[in-house]
């Protein structure tokens, strides 16, 4: 298994500044909240921390925007170590799970109140706020209260308020988990809309893949308070450096193979093994629904237990005659050709992919 890995990406241009987390650790009762966990972002960069519950990727947010005290390890924001100064001074933006607006205030009222603050003239305030909620989609609603919007116009006041400071950090935990599906989807194309146009260097977590491999430049897989792997989604996916990484982002088969000489014989046919992949020997090979085929044989070599239609593609389990279970992506116009019991023809395609020991 490879070790935990970090890459580079280049600067953007913009209003962002640089952020360095350097060797944070963190101990709640025992357990390594942050376990010499480290990050750079670039200034500009929307970096996405993914993982499951417990695995320190908030506790790291709450670091960065000074909630939270780390017990050793430092944090640099453009260049300035500003691991002992309070929230307060450290110029960041927060949108939580939470709208957290103030019930007898008005969206504009909303916006203006960290601007008020910060002692802005109220036509400075007044001005900068409506440009905040136009930025949004909310010119609209700008003089309506929290009750009178939906969760979702009520998460883009909360955005807007948060950018209206013009902080140099965008910090968004969570900020999409209490909305619907549809909303969900549409506001996270908006967030990231936004934060090109500004150019805010921004921190989101989640515990949502598909979020996170949609609107990040590159996406970090925590586990255990270690940041596992950090990458451009395309290439989290394709190369994972290890099974957790692997078996988290997407969905991934583990089927039984041989490697020998870089390359592991699978289900039927070849594939190239990622750098970092056990072997030689009997190994176990991770492969993407979408890298193996299926077609209905009677001499094949597996057998069909469902096929389901996803929309845009559809999805074959199938059981390998080994007892493997096999999960392979298929047109949505092909789910009508495999019923439960067909004998099916089942093969990696030969895309390369990581094999771990067995």
């Amino acid at each position: 298994m490879s070790e935990p890995t970090t890459t580079t990406t280049p600067a953007k241009t913009g209003q962002g500044v640089a952020v360095r987390l350097t060797d944070l650790r963190r101990t709640y009762s025992g357990v390594n909240a942050l376990d010499g966990m480290s990050l750079d972002m670039a200034p500009g960069e929307f970096v996405a921390l993914l993982g499951p519950s417990g695995c320190g990727k908030t506790t790291a947010l709450r670091c960065l925007a000074g909630l939270e005290d780390p017990d050793s390890g430092t944090i640099t924001v453009g260049g300035k170590d500003v691991t002992a100064i309070p929230t307060s001074k450290r110029d960041m933006g927060m949108v939580f799970q939470a709208y957290s607006l103030f019930p007898h205030m008005t969206a504009r009222e909303n916006v203006e109140f960290g601007l008020q603050l910060r002692r802005q003239k109220s036509d400075q305030r007044r001005r900068r706020a409506e440009e905040m909620l136009e930025l949004v989609g909310l010119t609209q609603h700008i003089d309506k209260y929290a009750h009178q919007m939906s969760g979702g116009q009520q998460q883009r006041v909360a955005l807007a308020r948060a950018l209206a400071i013009e902080p140099q950090v965008l910090l968004l935990d969570e900020p999409l988990s209490a909305l619907d599906a549809k909303v969900r989807v549409q506001l996270r194309d908006e967030i990231r809309r936004i934060q090109l146009d500004v150019g805010t260097t921004t921190l989101f977590v989640t515990h949502d893949q598909e979020e996170a491999l949609a609107i990040a430049d590159r996406v970090g897989v925590m586990r255990a308070g270690q940041l596992q792997q950090i990458a451009a989604p395309e290439q989290l996916y394709s190369s994972p450096v290890n099974d957790f990484v692997a078996d988290f982002v997407g969905v991934t088969n583990r089927l039984a193979g041989t490697a020998s000489g870089g390359s592991a014989s699978v289900l039927g046919g070849s594939v190239a093994l990622l750098p970092g992949s056990a072997g030689p020997g009997p190994v176990v090979v991770l492969v993407r629904p979408e890298h193996v085929t299926v077609a209905r044989e009677e001499s094949g070599n597996g057998s069909v237990i469902s096929a389901s239609f996803l929309g845009a593609h559809g999805r074959v389990i199938a059981e390998s005659d080994t007892g493997e279970q096999v999960t392979v992506q298929v047109s949505s116009a092909a789910v009508g050709e495999f019923a439960p019991g067909a004998r099916v023809r089942l093969v990696a395609t030969g895309e390369p992919a990581l094999a771990v020991a067995g």
